[in-house]
């Protein structure tokens, strides 16, 4: 089968992997990703409609597509069964909430799909991909708030898990899947588009800062071992806290401890999840090292959302995975009707294997979350009027396994002693663990957390220009040199355009799905920009 996708910067030679996903998803994979999306905008065409004639659409539909874009984020599901089953799935909710609609309804013929064979699908599925828009600068936008709706689902997904829903949030993502379906929008039109989707994605962002400090608390500054312990361990990945809640709780007492990874490092930053005594340290690094160190953690493995890297097979028996995430031959943990997961398989396999081999020594801090900046807020301020601190540079965003991501760590490394480096997502192991000091007793690193926290960072530099009385943001003495990787990164740029920030430079290279001149109508307006050599950046960042 043929495929195209160029949806996460990794992409093969920075224009679209077409042979394999560079990510290890095959052309069938992606064929049935696509052919799911095609599916739920047509599902999405309904529940619009039934909106527009007054009727509700019921939380698990919306949770349901919601799901359905998660699934289809980078590194989310490598399973072809299962999202064979979820296109399915799809159909007949589309098929069943239809009858709702008078029979004149107008609606799109992916509302409607008949699938009545795997092979049906996959021929579908090559008429529906990204490459059927023709016109290169709408399939660009297209793709842009696509990729956009996708990362603000799986920040939804967390806040939804929690009890917190945001209906307008899931009724504007159901109404713009379905409009990217209308060939009557134009250039002008989509980009309206895009920034309302980062309205909403600052909504949903503020949506779930709030379910996870009011389920958890305020994350607080932190001090996280590296090292191991001798008992056998649970590593737990990606981002569901809820999760790691979850096992942690069925883990207390057992003799086994709960290793974090990634993604899951901030959750140690939580004053609700200090109180558990097996409640370990944090294991390895960012995402794309997990070949190397899940085979040395030695005990179960649990990824709880994106990123997983198709496994090895000397630890693949090992691995688990829930929620949106699937891979094949894997098993998966699901919620019962109340949302509870039962983790005893993975507590009683880890009682049979050996404690994780140590990958390092030391300590690492974290938790600067909003609230712990605020807290800190006449220490910070004073430093600014003294010029302890000079510039603060926001480096948000993913690690990834290319070469070129040297580069940020070569830039933390020449930054000025007076900057203090602001940032949430994996793209801090780069820097995190570098000898970078402090400035007085405000640290030159400050992790506000996951991807998911990076709400954190715009309360922080909205603080900051509140305090010294700035009329915009963009006055503030902060550079913005940002990693992305994937559909997160994507709605957090959405976010970041809505609010009005400018000069954003984002690397370690440009979104292949932007066209020439969309980039073009990016830098006019945002003065967007991608990266350079280190040296040459400092200058034009005025950090020389």
């Amino acid at each position: 089968m043929k495929m195209f996708c160029y949806q996460c910067q990794e992409t093969a030679q920075g224009k679209g992997c077409s042979v394999k996903g560079v990510c290890g998803k095959t052309p069938e994979i992606a064929a049935l990703q696509d052919l799911l999306i095609y599916a739920t905008k047509g599902l999405c065409a309904i529940t619009t409609a039934l909106r527009a004639q007054g009727k509700s659409v019921e939380q698990s539909c919306n949770f349901f597509i919601t799901i359905n874009l998660f699934t289809t984020i980078t590194n989310a599901n490598f399973d072809l069964p299962k999202l064979e089953q979820r296109v399915r799935e799809t159909v007949a909710l589309a098929a069943k909430l239809k009858r709702e609609l008078p029979k004149d309804c107008a609606l799109p013929a992916c509302a409607s799909l008949n699938l009545d064979s795997r092979e049906t699908m996959f021929a579908l599925a090559e008429s529906c991909g990204v490459l059927a828009t023709k016109n290169e600068d709408i399939r660009s936008l297209r793709e842009l708030i696509t990729y956009g709706l996708k990362g603000l689902c799986a920040y939804m997904k967390h806040a939804n898990v929690l009890g917190f829903y945001d209906e307008a949030s899931d009724a504007f993502v159901q109404k713009t899947l379905a409009a990217l379906l209308d060939d009557g929008l134009g250039v002008a039109e989509l980009t309206a588009l895009a920034l309302e989707t980062g309205q909403y994605g600052v909504t949903i962002m503020a949506l779930l800062d709030r379910a996870n400090t009011e389920t958890f608390g305020n994350p607080e500054i932190t001090t996280v071992d590296l090292g191991v312990r001798n008992n056998p361990g649970i590593l737990i990945s990606g981002h569901d806290l809820k999760d790691l809640a979850m096992l942690l709780e069925q883990a207390e007492g057992s003799g086994v401890d709960v290793y974090t990874h990634s993604e899951m490092l901030p959750a140690h930053y939580y004053p609700a999840f200090k109180k558990y005594r097996c409640f370990a340290g944090n294991y390895g690094n960012a995402w794309w090292l997990q070949k190397e160190e899940f085979a040395k953690f030695q005990g179960p493995i649990l990824m709880t959302t994106n990123c997983v890297v198709p496994p090895l097979e000397s630890y693949k028996s090992r691995l688990f995975t829930t929620g949106p995430v699937y891979v094949e031959g894997c098993e998966h943990i699901e919620a019962d009707e109340n949302g509870h997961k039962d983790f005893s398989p993975l507590i009683a396999l880890a009682k049979t294997c050996q404690p994780p081999q140590e990958l390092e020594k030391g300590q690492i801090v974290g938790g600067f979350a909003h609230e712990q900046v605020f807290a800190l807020a006449d220490t910070v301020v004073s430093a600014i009027k003294s010029g302890a601190i000079k510039r603060f540079v926001v480096m948000a965003g993913c690690d990834g396994r290319q070469k070129s991501r040297s580069y940020y760590a070569d830039f933390a490394r020449k930054l000025p002693s007076d900057t203090v480096i602001l940032t949430a997502g994996c793209a801090k192991y780069k820097y995190l663990k570098l000898p970078l000091g402090t400035i007085g007793d405000v640290p030159r690193v400050l992790d506000a957390g996951q991807c998911n926290d990076c709400y954190s960072l715009v309360r922080i530099a909205l603080k900051l220009q509140e305090v010294f009385g700035l009329a915009s943001v963009n006055d503030l003495p902060i550079v913005y040199n940002i990693s992305w990787y994937e559909q997160k990164a994507v709605i957090v740029l959405l976010a970041l355009l809505h609010l009005g920030v400018q000069k954003i430079h984002l690397g370690p290279t440009l979104p292949a799905f932007l066209s020439p001149n969309v980039v073009d109508v990016l830098v006019k307006n945002f003065g967007i920009a991608g990266i350079t050599d280190v040296d040459q950046d400092l200058k034009l960042f005025g950090l020389a």
